[in-house]
């Protein structure tokens, strides 16, 4: 990680998680801005340049992990992308290849999400 912190936008139609997994990602050093789903996370991106990495949840009304995905690698943006899922990742892995990384939320996000968000902003 370079001297200066990356931001890092979560987005979560559920606030609490949203501050939960925020603070993960602080205590690993990193700036955390909060998006309260994908219409939000567009909105935040638009205003702030810094944003180096997207982290969403997957099941989100109106825009979810997918849309938000596919509608930013529409308009060009290109930083790396994390969908995080209640679910068993696997699937979502296969049908979705390009996306730079798929999370299960489980016991091990606290140490497997600061690990991914480190490689991906290398």
């Amino acid at each position: 990680m370079s001297e200066t912190a990356a931001t890092v936008l979560v987005v979560d139609d559920d606030e609490f998680t949203a501050e939960l997994t925020g603070m993960i990602l602080e205590s690993a050093g990193y700036d955390v801005v909060i998006a309260i789903g994908g219409m939000e996370a567009l909105e935040k991106i638009a205003e702030n340049a810094s944003i180096g990495l997207i982290l969403s949840d997957m099941n989100m009304p109106f825009m979810d992990g997918i849309q938000l995905f596919a509608e930013l690698r529409e308009q060009g943006y290109s930083h790396p992308f994390v969908l995080l899922t209640g679910e068993d990742s696997t699937p979502l892995k296969l049908a979705h290849p390009n996306m730079d990384a798929i999370i299960t939320k489980d016991e091990n996000l606290q140490d497997i999400l600061p690990a991914i968000v480190s490689e991906l902003l290398a």
